[in-house]
């Protein structure tokens, strides 16, 4: 009888310890759902820079690859007799292959990035919590190429505008949610293994 009553006095006190454990756990986790915005969706990017030339021609050379890297002011293509140079230092990240094709002023015959524009751009749902984040606050992301390790960032730009790419009929009566890219900028010379294109999750301190 005494074994009963002490094997029941054990059972409901690992009951009650793992109801405490639950409720602390879902209070930490809500106290830090409840000033982070979490953003799954994510990458690590920089603005393409097309090079073109001034007037139309044939495009006779190339004289970069891609993932060249490259100082301002470089020679990456001649059309006719013109050179087309970079203006600024980068990464080359697209090369036609199309020598003897004839290109115009709006056609770009190389592409590239300035590394030093790197951002990790995120997209929010309108309804997760894009109202709560503002330029400035504080984010940490990891990148998948890099497991669970953590780098900072500071939020420095929230999309005026949606991603959206048209009108979207639906016959439902539910409204289709739009989402937002959020940026954040860092320290590049700080986190040099970060490349353009890497897929990335963003946490926002919102507090």
């Amino acid at each position: 009888m005494a074994k009963n009553y002490t094997r029941q006095i054990w059972v409901r006190t690992g009951i009650l310890a793992v109801v405490i454990f639950a409720i602390a756990g879902g209070i930490i986790y809500w106290m830090m759902t409840a000033h982070n915005v979490y953003i799954d969706s994510a990458s690590v990017k920089a603005p393409l820079i097309n090079l073109s030339p001034s007037a139309p021609g044939i495009l006779q050379e190339v004289y970069v690859h891609e993932g060249d890297v490259v100082n301002a002011n470089t020679p990456v293509a001649r059309v006719d007799n013109e050179l087309v140079k970079t203006k600024v230092a980068g990464v080359i990240v697209s090369v036609p292959e199309t020598i003897g094709a004839q290109v115009s002023p709006s056609a770009p015959v190389v592409t590239m990035i300035d590394p030093t524009q790197l951002r990790v751009v995120g997209e929010v749902d309108e309804n997760k919590g894009l109202d709560r984040i503002k330029v400035g606050e504080p984010a940490t992301f990891t990148v998948d190429a890099f497991g669970s390790q953590q780098f900072s960032g500071v939020i420095d730009e929230v999309a005026p505008t949606s991603n959206a790419s048209g009108v979207v009929f639906n016959i439902s009566n539910s409204r289709e949610t739009q989402q937002f890219d959020v940026k954040a900028r860092f320290d590049t010379t700080k986190y040099p293994q970060l490349e353009n294109g890497m897929s990335a999750r963003m946490w926002v301190d919102t507090n």
